[in-house]
C-alpha cells in the first residue's frame, strides 16, 4: 500500500471527528471538557536563571481514554498549539516525555493514559519582562473511537520557586543518543520509503520523524528484522505527492524499549 493510500483513511477520520468553525470548546478546570478529560490546564512554573518561563500543560484523562504523542502513527490526531494569544512571547520549546504504548484497533501507537504533564520552556520576547502565556490546543481523545478536543487555557502568574512536577516531567524525556543509525532511502510514486537501523535490539515500539518538515506526513513505523538487526520503516508523503529530496541531518528516531525511551537525531544513508 503507498503512503497515499494509508494518509486517506487518516484524513477523513480527522475530517469527519472535527467540528465546524464556532463550534470549538473554550475549556479550562472548572468549564465544559471535551469528552475524555477531567481537567486541563497551564501550571503557572517559574521563571529560570536564563530567563525563560517553564511552564506545563497537564491533562486529566479519564478511564479508559487517551490522547496522541507528537506523531500519532497512521490514524491518529497530532495534537496542535497555537500561542499567539501570549504576551512578550518569543518561542516556546515542547518536552515530550517518553510515549506509552497504545492500542488502537490492531496497531500499536504512541501515546499517554491518566495523566500527561508535558513541558514548554516559553523564552520572553524581551528580556527580564514577565511572559503571559495563552494557548489553544488541538487534540484527539480516544476511547472505543477518536474524537477531537479544543482547549483555550491561560496560566496563572509564575512562581517563585521549581515545581517538582514540571522539573520531573522534564526528566522523563527521551535519553538522546549520540549516533546517527544507518538509513535506506527509496523512491516511491507518492514519496518516499525511509528505513532507519535500530540501534537496540529490543523495542517496543518506533517513530520516525522529520524534524525540519512538518508538512510530511509520515506512517507509523514497522519494525522489519533483518540479519545485521532490525529497522524502523516508514513512508513519507509530502504537499506534493511525489518523491522529495531528504535531508538526513533531520531524519529523527524514537524508541521505548524495556530499558527506556531513547531519541537519535540525523540518519547516515547508504548508497
Amino acid at each position: 500500500m503507498t503512503g497515499f493510500a494509508k494518509l486517506v483513511p487518516a484524513l477523513i477520520l480527522c475530517l469527519a471527528g472535527w467540528p465546524a468553525a464556532g463550534q470549538m470548546l473554550s475549556t479550562a478546570p472548572g468549564d465544559n471538557l471535551p469528552p475524555g478529560l477531567r481537567s486541563a490546564r497551564l501550571l503557572p512554573g517559574w521563571v529560570d536563571d536564563a530567563g525563560n518561563r517553564l511552564t506545563a500543560l497537564e491533562l486529566e484523562l479519564e478511564s479508559g481514554w487517551k490522547t496522541y504523542w507528537r506523531s500519532p502513527g497512521d490514524t491518529g490526531l497530532p495534537p496542535q498549539f497555537d500561542w499567539q494569544g501570549s504576551g512578550n512571547l518569543a518561542d516556546v520549546t515542547l518536552h515530550w516525555p517518553a510515549p506509552q504504548p497504545i492500542r488502537s484497533g490492531d496497531a500499536l501507537e504512541m501515546g499517554y493514559h491518566g495523566r500527561l504533564v508535558l513541558p514548554v520552556t516559553a523564552r520572553p520576547l524581551v528580556a527580564g519582562e514577565p511572559v503571559d502565556l495563552r494557548v489553544q490546543v488541538e487534540l484527539g481523545l480516544c476511547r472505543d473511537i477518536c474524537v477531537p478536543g479544543h482547549l483555550d487555557l491561560t496560566a496563572a502568574d509564575a512562581g517563585t520557586a521549581p515545581d517538582a512536577v514540571i522539573a520531573e516531567a522534564m526528566a522523563a524525556e527521551p535519553q538522546r543518543l549520540e549516533l546517527r543509525p544507518g538509513c535506506d532511502v527509496t523512491r516511491i510514486d507518492d514519496g518516499l520509503r525511509l528505513a532507519v537501523d535500530l540501534p537496540r535490539p529490543e523495542v517496543d515500539l518506533a517513530a520516525v520523524e522529520l524534524a525540519d518538515r512538518p508538512d510530511v506526513w509520515v506512517s507509523g513505523a514497522e519494525i522489519l528484522p533483518r540479519n545485521d538487526g532490525p529497522q524502523a520503516v516508514v513512508e513519507m508523503v509530502g504537499p506534493t505527492g511525489q518523491p522529495f529530496d531528504l535531508d538526513p541531518d533531520h531524519v529523527r528516531l524514537t524508541l521505548v524499549t524495556p530499558g527506556g525511551a531513547f531519541e537519535t537525531l540525523g540518519c547516515a544513508p547508504r548508497g
